[in-house]
């Protein structure tokens, strides 16, 4: 391992690099904040692969790859004169700080769950008390993390079940509702083609309306599931992940075994194909 002097040596490298990045390449010198995001954004997502994967080498490139992004976003914001590096670690540091009272001060907190509650109170009083407990959640985040944060921030307030067990009665009647308004969708008259998201210009105005509710009740359905995964101490958006490799692992030996036998996808029965599947489950895939 690296000494604190040889881990900041190494940073101050990367910003030297950075500062060259700037003067000397067409690419990195055409960039902007607006331009970088995606980036960013495709970078993370990178990174979250690595940790599901349990790939230490591949976490260790990602975390270089999000570093160099946090980087190049305050070298830009540098050369416009508006803050450096140095203003965002300020930053962050006044933070920790501000919401560890139990660590910075003689507040004390007696578990990790007060910890949890104490930081979302500390979050309110910032800027001077105006923030609000939703806030801090992007609008651009994905709707399952979505949903999961700010559930888990109501939480720090209080506002949560009494009892997690109590929640099976709310995924419940989301159930119930959907299945209501699904009823309702299949019965209106100008129903969408199979192929068609949603309603089309020609769907009728029952069919429509019908739609609308049955998407609400859809979404009032996966945001109580949530809450129940977040109440049971289960990442949600983790335990989808998992579900979608297991789904790509299993189809994928179904597609193969269908190819090796000369054969279509299209051409195979749905209990063929649920028999290939089975040999999958049973392989441990």
């Amino acid at each position: 391992m690296h000494s604190r002097e040889e881990k900041l040596e190494r940073f101050g490298r990367l910003l030297d690099i950075m500062d060259r990045l700037r003067a000397e390449c067409p690419w990195n010198h055409a960039q902007t904040i607006r331009t970088l995001r995606p980036l960013t954004v495709e970078e993370v997502y990178e990174l979250s692969d690595a940790v599901l994967k349990d790939n230490e080498a591949e976490l260790r490139k990602e975390l270089g790859d999000v570093m160099l992004h946090l980087v190049f976003y305050s070298k830009i914001a540098e050369e416009e004169g508006r803050y450096d590096i140095g203003d965002v670690l300020d930053g962050i540091c006044e933070k920790m700080i501000f919401r560890h009272p139990h660590v910075f001060s003689d507040k004390k907190a007696s578990d990790a769950t007060e910890v949890s509650e104490n930081w979302e109170m500390m979050k309110t009083r910032e800027k001077g008390g105006n923030r609000r407990v939703l806030s801090g959640v992007p609008d651009s985040m994905p709707s399952m993390l979505k949903a999961f944060a700010m559930q888990d921030k109501a939480r720090g307030v209080g506002f949560d079940w009494e009892e997690k067990s109590q929640v099976w009665d709310k995924v419940q009647e989301e159930m119930a509702e959907v299945r209501t308004e699904l009823d309702a969708m299949e019965a209106a008259p100008g129903e969408a083609p199979a192929s068609v998201w949603g309603p089309t210009e020609d769907s009728s105005e029952e069919f429509k309306a019908a739609y609308d509710r049955a998407e609400a009740e859809m979404g009032d359905l996966i945001f109580a599931t949530v809450n129940a995964a977040r109440l049971y101490g289960i990442n949600p958006d983790t335990a989808l992940a998992r579900a979608c490799e297991k789904f790509r692992r299993r189809f994928t030996y179904l597609e193969e075994q269908t190819i090796r036998k000369g054969r279509s996808l299209r051409d195979l029965t749905l209990s063929e194909m649920d028999a290939i599947w089975d040999e999958a489950k049973g392989l441990g895939l």
